[in-house]
């Protein structure tokens, strides 16, 4: 009897993950694979590209507007229940994406797609903690780290394959029994936990007396670091360096695949070694990693930024899995959806700061608006600067996470 409880236990584990993960592909392969299609997009609608870019900017402001709310909903009446709502939104979206007759009922069902994604990139996190055992929680968010490098790498090359084989809505209807199946898993699988008769407003100062707020801030630095080699990056392999789209595009993807080679065996460190270890080392990696892109791209091209990358991705796997459990860590089980759903709003945060003010700095370093006419040397004046900022923001980040650690000892 006991070896087949152990059996069903197994197997209704091995459910549980399958769902989250399949939730947290979707949740990341729903941005990558649609930017591929941009180009297509604006041809097919006879717009200009930048009326096309509202295809990503309204699903990123959805996401953005609703994390918080998606997990405080997940808290008042039942993560799971509120899990499956998001599923069944991001794939009913997304069928009326690959319908879409208009640009702009495209950006519209985007903007509900992204409505949905928000329920699933913020209720993975907080079901990881009622649903996997406590020695097993960094493994489960290494896991999930890992889920979400593949939906990022798998995006270009699927939705390539896809547009060129049978269209463009074929990157939106793909998506549909996916999101289907995870709601099914879900039904199946995870607990059914009875909503709560009154859920407790967060108290903010509470928050930041358990270190939640510190981690939070962590998080935003580090995004702000990441989105940095996703902005600056293709400019400095393809300007000051003249690699073909082909190669940028092969370098780019070094990240995401050593994401995914290094997820669950880091996250697994977070159990043997115990958060706070992690953190440290994780966040240290980072900032060597990004004063290593200020420093040896300039000297030996192309394999010094692999280098970089190589030394970078690690530590922001460690970081990922040790913060976001060291965060949920104390947080009460009426509130976990909410801080969840801010965990995602720090990182959404930082992904634009990254972006936008980082994008600046690299901008102001090459000394020119028009970077693809710049100097190779300008470039790679404006990667040093870029990336020696932020390498310091790092070690920013790292002081508020030994803050938040101190307050967990």
């Amino acid at each position: 009897m006991k070896i087949l409880e152990s059996s069903e236990q197994k197997a209704a584990q091995r459910g549980v993950m399958l769902c989250l993960s399949l939730s947290m592909v979707l949740a990341s392969l729903r941005t990558s694979i649609a930017n591929i299609a941009l180009p297509t997009l604006a041809l097919a609608f006879d717009v200009p590209f930048h009326w096309v870019q509202w295809v990503v900017i309204a699903y990123l402001v959805s996401i953005t507007l609703f994390v918080v709310i998606a997990g405080r909903l997940g808290d008042v009446f039942g993560r799971r229940r509120m899990l499956v709502l998001g599923l069944v939104v991001f794939s009913l979206a997304s069928g009326l994406c690959g319908l879409a007759s208009s640009l702009w009922m495209l950006v519209a069902a985007r903007a509900l797609q992204g409505i949905g994604a928000a329920f699933l990139m913020t209720l993975t996190i907080a079901l990881v903690r009622e649903t996997v055992g406590t020695e097993r929680v960094g493994q489960a968010m290494g896991l999930l780290g890992t889920m979400s490098a593949v939906g990022t790498a798998l995006g270009p090359s699927l939705g390539g394959v896809l547009i060129g084989a049978v269209g463009w809505p074929a990157i939106f209807l793909v998506l549909v029994p996916v999101g289907l199946l995870a709601a099914g898993l879900a039904l199946r699988f995870l607990p059914a936990v009875a909503p709560l008769e009154k859920t407790p407003r967060l108290n903010v100062s509470a928050l930041g007396k358990s270190g939640v707020l510190p981690g939070l801030a962590a998080n935003l630095l580090v995004a702000n670091v990441m989105m940095a080699t996703l902005v600056v990056g293709p400019f400095y392999l393809a300007v000051a360096l003249g690699l073909q789209e082909a190669v940028v595009g092969l370098v780019m993807s070094v990240g995401p695949v050593l994401s995914i080679c290094t997820g669950v065996p880091l996250g697994r460190l977070v159990d043997r070694w115990g958060t706070r270890r992690v953190l440290t080392l994780g966040l240290g990696t980072v900032a060597a990693g990004a004063l290593s892109l200020s420093v040896l791209p300039a000297t030996f091209g192309v394999v010094g930024y692999i280098a970089a990358i190589a030394i970078l991705t690690p530590g922001y796997q460690m970081f990922q899995s040790a913060n976001n459990v060291m965060v949920m860590a104390d947080v009460s089980a009426n509130q976990r959806g909410a801080v969840s759903g801010l965990l995602g709003l720090s990182r959404n945060i930082g992904l634009i700061s990254g972006a936008s003010v980082m994008g600046a700095v690299f901008s102001a370093g090459v000394g020119s608006v028009a970077i693809e006419d710049a100097a190779s040397g300008a470039i790679v004046d404006g990667l040093q600067i870029t990336f020696l900022l932020g390498g310091l923001s790092i070690l920013v980040a790292l002081w508020f996470t030994r803050r938040l650690a101190s307050d967990h000892a």
